[in-house]
């Protein structure tokens, strides 16, 4: 089995000994908190460390105030915090902080532990959580590189993308079946991992509310739905027409341009005039030709579809 420390455990190994060593360098007591708080707060994306930071200062404010309401007005017992945990939970959940609780539940069980709460223990607990929350923010603020991850799944989607079209062209020119459709389970999986990865790059910048990768991988996943949808109307027609032909040739060439540097301009120009030389050959003789050629345009209207979406982002 291959072990391998992640970039989180590094931070969080770091993060959580620098918090400590400040902490008892300003002689806080219960200077140890200060590195299980910093271990609460680092997150795998920045923006999530920031929000996990916030609702994490907000917790330990309101239990330092109910700490004071109930520890000081009612008395220092172990049944007070019962009472004061079933109004306190509510409360930080109604303020939407309530993945707080735990790092709150620490501050004021310091303070319980003191049995009088001062000016200086409300002081340390408050340095307590501004080192721990700033040393997790501090180590978070460098989160490595994406990119090379997500060109790995786009050059696997785009692999996956070409051997589905080619797939589909053969079968409409020999009505083989043979494939087995797994490049269509891959990319489903990999999409999913994809986006996951791509949400995450988006989460490490605080100015960008979506990205290129995000984009491409979501226009990937709505073509691939046009595909899922398109092989059973291809897969119907049995009869063997010209059109099949036609329309395989421009599957395959469009097989052969699938980069993300790409446009879809060219191709539903090409797909124009594909439905203006149908438009000029002669009428169907039988039923079986009509409706062979009638399930065919229906599949020129999916390439239509698959190709306007595609506009939207530079990719094939």
């Amino acid at each position: 089995m291959k072990f391998k420390i992640g970039y989180r455990t590094i931070k969080t190994a770091v993060g959580t000994s620098l918090a400590i060593i400040i902490a008892q360098f300003f002689h806080l007591e219960f200077f140890v908190s200060a590195g299980i708080i910093t271990i609460l707060c680092i997150q795998n994306s920045k923006k999530k460390s920031l929000r996990s930071a916030s609702d994490r200062f907000i917790a330990c404010s309101l239990s330092i105030l109910f700490s004071f309401i109930f520890f000081e007005g009612i008395a220092y017992h172990p049944l007070v915090i019962g009472l004061m945990l079933l109004l306190f939970i509510p409360v930080t959940v109604i303020f939407k902080v309530n993945a707080g609780i735990v790092t709150s539940s620490v501050i004021l069980l310091h303070i319980y532990s003191k049995g009088n709460m001062t000016w200086g223990i409300v002081f340390n607990e408050l340095g307590l959580i501004v080192i721990g929350i700033g040393v997790a923010l501090l180590v978070n603020l460098y989160m490595p590189s994406l990119d090379q991850e997500l060109r790995t799944y786009q050059q696997e989607i785009e692999e996956n993308f070409r051997s589905m079209l080619k797939e589909i062209a053969l079968y409409l020119r020999t009505n083989d079946s043979s494939w087995d459709g797994k490049e269509i389970a891959d990319t489903v999986k990999i999409l999913e991992r994809a986006k996951s990865l791509a949400f995450r790059d988006v989460e490490n910048h605080f100015v960008r509310g979506e990205n290129y990768y995000y984009r491409y991988f979501k226009i990937r996943e709505k073509q691939l739905e046009i595909i899922e949808r398109t092989l059973p109307l291809i897969t119907a027609i049995d009869l063997v027409v010209e059109q099949r032909y036609m329309i395989a040739d421009f599957i395959e060439e469009l097989s052969l341009s699938i980069h993300p540097g790409n446009t879809a301009k060219l191709f539903l120009a090409k797909l124009q005039h594909l439905r203006e030389a149908f438009a000029e050959m002669p009428l169907p003789k039988t039923r079986e030709e009509f409706e062979a050629r009638a399930d065919l345009l229906h599949v020129v209207k999916e390439i239509e579809q698959y190709l306007v979406i595609k506009q939207t982002l530079k990719i094939s």
